[in-house]
């Protein structure tokens, strides 16, 4: 992580006074897997604290506490709805359930990857977009140059940090983004921080 920081430092100077102000990165991982993949559905475009509580209830309705293709299978769509969740993300769990039961997402290939195979893999569940498979990326499989350009947390905290009149467009923040390379990750992590949004799955 020191090698890191001492690249963004010098190749950015915003980004160094960014990395100034926040401090250490404290990053924080998850284990490259199922259960792992489920709790990003349930905490998409949810506060902390709700999507902790459903994702709390899940575990208790499929009967354990580590969930796997098998006890979400058993629940009935109704029983995941009583816990919380949407009718949409019950499809996209079970979705993802059936897609690893069957064998067509392989989380121990994953590791061997590259980032492009990783997103095209999980992408084919429907629910899994590039921004929740980009995020599986950074903070499971730990990969350290990954480009979240669709993220709004990210987008926002570039116009303000470089003073944009908008937020900034794909093209504009992979030229921002250049000089951080190849450590993007850990760049992004910064920048959520400096604007105190989510930066874990």
């Amino acid at each position: 992580m020191r090698k890191a920081i001492q690249h963004l430092k010098k190749a950015d100077p915003v980004l160094s006074r960014i990395i100034t102000d926040v401090g250490p990165c404290t990053m924080e991982y998850s284990e490259p897997s199922f259960e792992t993949l489920v709790r990003s559905i349930v905490y998409q475009q949810l506060s902390g604290r709700v999507a902790s509580v459903i994702y709390g209830r899940l575990q208790t309705a499929a009967g354990g506490e580590h969930l796997t293709p098998a006890s979400i299978m058993k629940l009935r769509s109704e029983r995941m709805r009583k816990a919380g969740l949407s009718a949409a993300k019950t499809l996209y769990i079970r979705e993802l359930a059936k897609h690893t039961k069957k064998g067509s997402v392989v989380f121990e290939t994953l590791s061997d990857a590259d980032d492009a195979t990783v997103i095209e893999h999980l992408t084919q569940v429907k629910g899994i977009g590039v921004w929740t498979a980009q995020m599986f990326l950074m903070f499971a499989l730990r990969r350290p140059d990954v480009l979240p350009t669709g993220d709004l947390g990210i987008r926002t905290a570039m116009k303000r940090a470089w003073a944009l009149e908008e937020l900034p467009k794909p093209a504009d923040m992979e030229k921002l983004a250049a000089a951080w390379k190849p450590w993007s990750t850990v760049a992004c992590w910064y920048l959520w921080r400096h604007l105190d949004g989510p930066a874990a799955l």
